[in-house]
This record gives structure tokens, C-alpha cells and sequence, in this order.
């Protein structure tokens, strides 16, 4: 009998017990819910919403809402009905509390439907004292001191709030005189475990709560940093790949960790189709063929990783010359040394400008020199030339073809005179706004006139829309009259010259043609060169002169030939006009 009451009794326990591990588990089911669902909307809305938001609202809501409805579909009754055995009013009191009144409103009325669906003996005094009704107006009052409170008084507050609530469902029916069952050592033991379950699962959802919006916040923390760091990372290898170094950045091991453009297009002389991919993550020696060159890059990495800094050293590979630097990459806090950068300047291009500058520099003073002889050697000429006019007016007849090929001989060396001082000049071009067009036309005369005199024809092709341009019209007139006069001693009888202008958007075309007999390919590079010529009576200075007047107007001056079609000569001067003016 005694075993039997034992049994019966241990029973009873281990039903109340299950029935209140599982109210426990039930409204646990609102901490777990809140995170997933928080985690979605803000997965959904892309970027996180502020505590007072309407979003976190709708996520205390839909959380608390599942919770009271699950805790109100299994609620139960201890002995026999006297106590009910429902923890919604546990995620109630924490949602009224995180979201104010505008959760809490819409969930205290769920949660009285709730009582009366899944009540069967409901009353006036079971909904007051229940549904924890007259703590409403204390939960939304101080719920604004709530969400500014710590956790530790977060806590506080829910276990202050869910005490008196809970004392009131669980202590007064034991003082029910006609329900002895009640004035036991277990029924006291378990009613006591409900009423402190209740408080601290209370403490244990806030704890939950609070721990997944510190992970939240936290994870978005670290996204915003990623994302700068990406933005930041992405804005240094733009500036990298538009420094005008080759810049290569290595790990402790001499790996790459990252490379501009620059670099690339220098290893890919050896290898066209390497990309970044392949070259991150490889050793920087292994794109270096000159094993002199990649000595030199091995020591002085290494030297780097040591935290030596080597700059400024001249390498040569090949035809190219490079300036090295190499320098430690360090922890501004710690000093360690995490890798190491290096950096190589092609400086072949500014050797070659300084070479030919020294040069310039050299040839400048022996022009000056040879212009100051000339001059003084043209004015003893012009005597020479004058007492021989004289000679020539004394002398017999039969020696007139003597003094006629001595004074071409005079004239042709004071004509190669003139333009070399004209070369030699280095004045100032002073430019005023004139049409292409009129110093063609003001020229025009003079050169039909030698044409007709060759029994060669002249033909104008001007384009209508070429705008004014910024020029010296001596200097344009002394331009087209040479490259006119090659063209027209170029060609024989009946044959055409033809000058054209055409314009685009950045440049204004000036075309000399003939259909004389064309000028070898091999002959072609050197046509500017001083003294060159393809006549037999040239001074090999006229289309040097030519360049140097181009040169001066910011233009070029371009060659094409065909041995036995012709040549054409096309200069192109720059103009920022957007407007064409018209030669009217």
C-alpha cells in the first residue's frame, strides 16, 4: 500500500514536472524565433533597422505572437484544474517591454483571445489575475526606461514585473480550504518551481535576446568594415594602376600579394597572356628571364624583408633601363615586418630625351657658332659677286659662260645661307587668328604663274568648314611655298599639283600632292634630315625648315610616297574650335 502511494505520488511529480518543462520549452520558442526572424527581414531589407523601428516592431511582434499561440495551444492545469499551467504571459511581458505600446497593445489583446479559446471554465477573476492584465499600464509606462537600462537591469526589471503576476496565478489557490490535496510538501515544492522557472526562463529570454542583437550588431559592424575595406582596397589598386610605376607588393616569402598594371605589362613582355590571376600568389622571380636581373630582384627583396630600404639603383635588361626600389612593409604598431614592395620606373625614354638634350644643347652652340660664320661669310660673298659683275662687263664674250657659272655658283651658296639662318633662328612665333584659305589664295598668283611657266596645272580643294587658326602667316606662306615648289619641281610637264585642306573635330589638314615621280621607301625617313636632298641642285634645308615652321605651330607634317604616282605632304595643325567659321 505504502509502495503504491509512492508510486502514485512520483507519477503526479514527474506529470507536473513534464507538463512545466514543456511551458518552459514552448516560450523558450520566442527567443529562438526572434534572431531567425530578425536575421531574414534584414537578409530581405538589406541593411539592419534602428530598436524603435517599425521593422524591429513587426519582428517582436511575429515572434511573440508564435509563442503565446503555441504556449496557449498546450496549456494544461495542476491538481485537478486549481492552477493553470500557461508561460505566454513570459514572451507577452518581454515583447510589451522591448516594443512599447505598439506591440504590446496588439499582443495583450492575442493573448486574452487566446484565454478564452483555450480556457474551458474562464471567469472575471481568472482573466485579471491570469492573463496578468493590471501590469499592462506599469509594462508600457516604463518600457522607454527599459531599452536604455543595461542587461543586468533589463533583467532586473522582467523579473520584477513577472514576480507579482506570478505569485498571484500560483499562491492563492493553495489557501483553497476545501481542496486538501493542495497542503502537501510536493505541491508546495512544484507550485515554487514554477514561480522561479518563470523568472529566471523571464532572465534567460532577455539574456538571449540581448545576446543576438549584440550578434547582429556586431555582424553588421564587421560587414561595414569588410565593405570599406573592399572599397578602400579597391580604390588603392586603382590608384596603383595608374601610377606610372610598376609596383608589385610581396608576402614574407617573397610571394605576390598584389600587383598594378604597370608590372603586368612589364612581365608580359616575356608572357602576352599572363594574367593577375596567375601571377598572385607566385614568386616575383619567376617572371624575370634575365637571370642577372632576377639576382638582383632575389638580393634586393631580400634585403627588404630584413628591413633594409635600397632605392634609386639602375638596372639595365636589354635595350631598357630601370630604376629599382625596394622597401619593408611593416606593422605600424608592432614594427614586424610583413612583407615587402617593389617598385621599377622605366626611365629608358627619359635617358633617351636626356641624351638628346645634352645633344640639342651641343648642336644649339655649333648652330650659333655656324650662323655667326655665315653671316659673315655672305657679306665678303656679295663683294666677290659684285667685282665679278664687274670682271664680266670688261671681259670678251667668250668667257661669259665662265662668270654665269661662277655667279650660280655664288647665288646657290648664298640661297643654302639664307636658309640656314632661317633655320637657325630661334625666335619667338608671334601667331594671330587668319583663315588657311586666304594665305593660299594671296599666294595663289605666284604660284600659277611659275606653273604656267613649267606648263604644270594647279588645283585647289578647300574644305568650306575649316575654322581660323592661331598661325604666323609669314612663316604658313613660307610652308606652302616650299612644299608647292618640291612638288612642282618634282614633276614634269602637264603635271597637276593639288592643294587640299580638310578638318575633324581635333585637327585642321593641310595636303600637298603631286604626281611627280615619288620618292623611295628607303629615302623617306631621312627626307627631314639636314642636308638630304633628292634634287641635284637642293640644299637638303627646305623641308627641314618646313618641320621646324610645323614644329613651332604645335602641328605634324607626315609623308606618303609612290614610286610613279606621286607624293603627298600632309600637315595637321591643332584647333579647339567647336564652331567652324567660313572663309566667305
Amino acid at each position: 500500500m505504502v509502495n503504491s502511494t509512492l508510486w502514485e505520488g512520483g507519477a503526479a511529480i514527474y506529470s507536473v514536472l513534464k507538463n512545466i518543462l514543456l511551458q518552459v520549452l514552448i516560450s523558450g520558442s520566442f527567443a529562438v524565433l526572434f534572431p531567425l526572424i530578425l536575421d531574414k527581414y534584414i537578409h530581405c531589407k538589406g541593411k539592419s533597422r534602428n530598436l524603435n523601428a517599425t521593422g524591429f516592431t513587426m519582428v517582436i511582434v511575429l515572434s511573440s505572437a508564435v509563442s503565446l499561440m503555441l504556449c496557449s495551444m498546450f496549456s494544461s492545469e495542476l491538481y485537478g484544474g486549481v492552477i493553470p499551467l500557461n508561460m505566454g504571459i513570459v514572451p507577452l511581458f518581454v515583447a510589451i517591454l522591448y516594443g512599447g505600446y505598439k506591440s504590446g497593445v496588439p499582443l495583450a489583446m492575442l493573448y486574452i483571445t487566446f484565454y478564452f479559446i483555450f480556457t474551458e471554465n474562464y471567469s472575471m477573476y481568472g482573466l485579471i489575475v491570469h492573463t496578468g492584465i493590471l501590469m499592462y499600464p506599469v509594462l508600457f509606462w516604463t518600457s522607454s526606461l527599459f531599452l536604455k537600462a543595461s542587461l543586468k537591469g533589463k533583467i532586473s526589471q522582467i523579473v520584477i514585473s513577472l514576480f507579482p503576476v506570478m505569485l498571484l496565478v500560483d499562491f492563492p489557490p493553495l489557501f483553497q480550504w476545501d481542496n486538501p490535496s493542495l497542503f502537501n510538501m510536493n505541491s508546495l515544492l512544484m507550485i515554487t518551481f514554477y514561480l522561479l522557472i518563470s523568472l529566471f526562463w523571464g532572465a534567460i529570454i532577455i539574456y538571449l535576446i540581448e545576446f543576438s542583437l549584440e550578434r547582429l550588431f556586431l555582424k553588421e559592424q564587421i560587414m561595414g568594415m569588410s565593405e570599406k575595406y573592399l572599397r578602400e582596397e579597391d580604390k588603392l589598386q586603382q590608384v596603383m594602376d595608374m601610377t606610372p610605376l610598376c609596383m608589385v607588393s610581396l608576402d614574407r616569402n617573397g610571394r605576390v600579394t598584389s600587383i598594378n598594371e604597370m608590372m603586368m605589362n612589364l612581365f608580359k613582355i616575356k608572357m602576352p597572356n599572363l594574367t593577375k590571376i596567375e601571377v598572385i600568389g607566385q614568386h616575383v622571380t619567376l617572371f624575370t628571364y634575365d637571370m642577372m636581373v632576377k639576382e638582383h630582384i632575389e638580393y634586393r627583396v631580400s634585403q627588404a624583408l630584413q628591413g633594409i630600404i635600397m632605392d634609386h639603383e639602375l638596372t639595365q635588361n636589354e635595350s631598357k633601363i630601370y630604376y629599382t626600389n625596394t622597401s619593408p612593409l611593416t606593422n605600424s604598431y608592432t614594427g614586424e615586418i610583413l612583407g615587402a614592395i617593389l617598385v621599377i620606373q622605366d626611365i629608358t625614354e627619359t635617358e633617351r630625351l636626356r641624351n638628346e638634350l645634352g645633344n640639342m644643347e651641343r648642336l644649339s652652340l655649333v648652330g650659333q657658332m655656324a650662323a655667326s660664320i655665315t653671316h659673315e661669310i655672305r657679306n665678303p660673298m656679295a663683294v666677290v659677286r659684285g667685282f665679278l659683275q664687274l670682271m664680266h662687263e670688261k671681259s670678251p664674250s667668250t668667257l661669259d659662260h665662265y662668270y654665269r657659272i661662277v655667279m650660280e655658283e655664288l647665288d646657290r651658296a648664298n640661297g643654302i645661307i639664307n636658309d640656314f639662318l632661317s633655320l637657325a633662328q630661334n625666335r619667338v612665333t608671334e601667331k594671330a587668328d587668319c583663315h588657311l584659305h586666304k594665305i593660299i589664295y594671296d599666294l595663289s598668283p605666284l604660284l600659277w604663274a611659275d606653273a604656267n611657266l613649267r606648263g604644270q596645272s594647279i588645283e585647289l580643294e578647300l574644305d568650306e568648314n575649316v575654322p581660323e587658326l592661331s598661325l604666323n602667316s609669314k612663316e604658313i606662306k613660307q610652308l606652302i611655298l616650299n612644299l608647292a615648289r618640291n612638288g612642282m619641281e618634282s614633276m614634269h610637264v602637264k603635271g597637276q599639283l593639288t592643294i587640299r585642306t580638310t578638318v575633324d573635330d581635333n585637327y585642321v589638314e593641310l595636303i600637298v600632292s603631286d604626281t611627280g615621280a615619288g620618292i623611295p621607301q628607303s629615302k623617306l625617313d631621312e627626307l627631314f634630315v639636314p642636308f638630304f636632298t633628292t634634287k641635284d641642285q637642293g640644299t637638303g634645308l627646305g623641308l627641314v625648315l618646313c618641320l621646324s615652321i610645323v614644329e613651332h605651330h604645335k602641328g605634324k607634317i607626315t609623308v606618303h610616297s609612290e614610286e610613279g604616282i606621286g607624293t603627298s605632304f600632309v600637315v595637321r595643325f591643332p584647333h579647339n574650335n567647336t564652331n567652324a567659321l567660313h572663309l566667305l
